[in-house]
């Protein structure tokens, strides 16, 4: 049995970041400039995660303003909207409102995974898609398409971005956030299980489901169970009476856990105490694999902080390892 870690999502931007963005927004810096800029920022990133021994690292995307708006960018039919606040979070995004039928003009992850492969390695690259349940939900619907085959198109320009990396021994996560949303019902939500399973069977030994920011009603959360997704993570310290409840109840039987117990919206020292690592232990009698990250992606708090949060993970996969027994994985495949 063994234990490793990953950041969930995203990094937040250091001055540097900022000010390329900017000077580029500006016109100050050519293209040139720009993406050789961002290129030293994300390399420096993904140093920092191997540095600590995460198998599985993201690029960074400080070039993304949110979750959505590197994929409607690219997107024919498809416009940005007024700001509004993501979930409970001092942060906004972009509203996405679709006037037709989406349609790829380029794809989003294709180009970093062969800019940033070779700067991974050992460790494995992970892509992150906002998945269509979230997607469809967050945004405005003004075209003549029905939720239904709004959901069917995203959904498929989403395996179209897969089904270009999956020969490069990536890691796919698709990022469900409103799945943990305590008002959904069970029906909301099981009209989505066959686009997550058409998306989980593409790359059903490496791809993930996300959810984060709260802990899903267990109807729900049955729901996710029956995805073909084979890691599913859950955001354990943001409601964490809560989310131990769940896991006791249900377990995830099938499924590889990847438990979020480092606060990514907080930030305080985290702790690993004696009910988490419990609840880990359990786990990892049913699954032969339990992976450790972050609650949620790390932009929400300022650089320096996710830099010490990178490390917080790397000493609580070390913990984890001691503690129960179980073999610290350095390189995922």
């Amino acid at each position: 049995m063994t234990v490793w870690g990953m950041i969930l999502g995203a990094y937040p931007r250091s001055r540097l970041a900022r000010y390329t963005l900017r000077d580029r927004e500006r016109g100050i810096l050519d293209y040139t400039q720009y993406t050789s800029r961002l290129l030293m920022i994300h390399s420096e990133i993904i140093g920092v995660q191997k540095a600590h021994g995460l198998p599985v690292v993201v690029d960074g995307m400080v070039d993304w303003h949110d979750i959505f708006r590197p994929f409607i960018k690219r997107w024919k039919n498809v416009s940005i909207d007024g700001l509004l606040r993501y979930f409970d979070n001092n942060f906004f995004y972009r509203i996405p409102v679709f006037t037709g039928e989406p349609d790829p003009l380029e794809p989003v992850w294709l180009p970093r995974i062969r800019q940033f492969k070779n700067l991974a390695e050992p460790s494995s690259l992970k892509i992150v898609l906002p998945g269509p349940f979230t997607f469809v939900n967050l945004s405005q619907n003004a075209s003549d398409l029905s939720k239904t085959e709004l959901a069917e198109s995203i959904t498929s320009i989403l395996k179209s971005e897969i089904e270009l990396v999956k020969e490069e021994s990536v890691f796919i996560q698709v990022d469900e956030p409103l799945v943990g949303d305590r008002r959904l019902s069970k029906e909301e939500v099981e009209e989505y299980l066959d686009y997550w399973n058409e998306i989980a069977s593409l790359s059903s030994e490496n791809s993930a489901i996300a959810i984060y920011f709260d802990v899903p009603r267990k109807e729900v959360f049955d729901i996710v169970l029956e995805s073909k997704f084979k890691y599913v993570s859950v955001d354990v310290i943001d409601s964490k009476r809560r989310a131990i409840e769940l896991l006791e109840k249900t377990g995830l039987p099938g499924h590889v856990p990847v438990l979020g117990i480092v606060d990514a919206r907080r930030i305080h020292e985290d702790s690993l105490d004696d009910e988490l690592l419990t609840m880990i232990k359990k786990l990892s009698k049913e699954s032969h694999e339990i992976v450790l990250t972050t609650t949620t992606w790390l932009d929400l708090i300022p650089y320096t902080y996710a830099l010490k949060k990178t490390k917080i993970l790397s000493k609580f996969v070390d913990i984890v390892s001691e503690k129960i027994g179980l073999e610290k994985r350095i390189l995922w495949r």
